[in-house]
């Protein structure tokens, strides 16, 4: 896969430093909507939980290959954004993870993604929908997550994205990739 063995270059020819994007619907809280009681557009939308191992992988992450350059880029109106922001309160996402308030990026299309990642220069982007990868052509690794009860069919991955299941091998695949792009 040459989009994971390249090195990601900024403006100039300049090497830049890995920046990590995430999605939080199915990335971060897990979507249960089969259970409408804690599914996060049910009743009781606090009571959803969160995507198994997240917490412990995203703070890793952020303290490790990505050195506090993780940002959460979703898709949201105004009334599911002050819901995620509540919901990520009440669970003490920036207690657990060190990601802060201020990298929450909230779009109202999928596609206004791709100008969110190009201004805060992601590098690496996961999601849990292969029709918003396929917008972000301006991000040189690109990652499925199939973990956080999702749809995609992983069968159906394109060449260019990788595929993880868990967060453990998420952050595994993320750290590997960030080593290989700095040549090591």
């Amino acid at each position: 896969m040459e989009a994971h063995r390249r090195r990601s270059v900024g403006a100039g020819g300049a090497e830049r430093p890995p920046v990590l994007g995430v999605d939080i619907g199915g990335v971060v809280i897990h979507r249960t909507a089969d259970d409408h009681d804690t599914s996060f557009f049910g009743e009781t939308p606090m009571l959803t939980p969160a995507v198994p191992g997240v917490f412990d992988a995203l703070a890793g992450l952020a303290r490790g290959a990505f050195r506090d350059r993780v940002y959460l880029v979703s898709k949201a109106k105004p009334a599911t954004a002050d819901r995620t922001r509540r919901w990520l309160d009440l669970h003490g996402f920036t207690e657990r993870t060190g990601i802060t308030g201020d990298r929450l990026h909230f779009v109202p299309e999928r596609a206004d993604k791709a100008p969110v990642c190009e201004r805060l220069g992601i590098t690496h982007f996961v999601d849990d929908r292969i029709d918003v990868l396929r917008h972000l052509g301006n991000v040189p690794y690109r990652y499925l997550f199939t973990g956080g009860g999702g749809t995609e069919d992983p069968r159906a991955i394109p060449d260019w994205a990788r595929q993880a299941a868990t967060w453990a091998e998420l952050a595994a695949e993320l750290r590997r990739s960030v080593r290989a792009a700095r040549g090591g």
